[in-house]
């Protein structure tokens, strides 16, 4: 059984994420609360030692995902060294 269709943004941390992120980071916070009042972003957030692995967030669409990336200001200043999105099929949901 194939269940609905998300897509999940990915982020690899530039190397020095630490240094860099607190400067963008209440932008990057307003971009993300924006995103999810519209109701394109379901979940965000670090995985634990996001310098190693960086952070993902999840997406109704492929292209509200690309959207988010494109214009996130931890992307535009170097937080993020590189994204990808990818498809994933949520089988269990509330």
């Amino acid at each position: 059984m194939v269940g609905r269709v998300k897509y999940v943004l990915i982020y690899e941390s530039a190397e020095n994420v630490a240094e860099k992120a607190p400067a963008h980071a209440a932008a990057h916070s307003s971009h993300a609360h924006a995103h999810h009042q519209r109701g394109s972003l379901l979940l965000i957030g670090p995985f634990e030692n996001a310098q190693q692995h960086g952070a993902m967030g999840v997406f109704t669409t492929h292209e509200a995902a690309e959207e988010f990336a494109l214009t996130d200001p931890f992307v535009l200043n170097g937080v993020v060294s590189a994204w990808h999105v990818r498809a994933w099929h949520e089988l269990l949901h509330g």
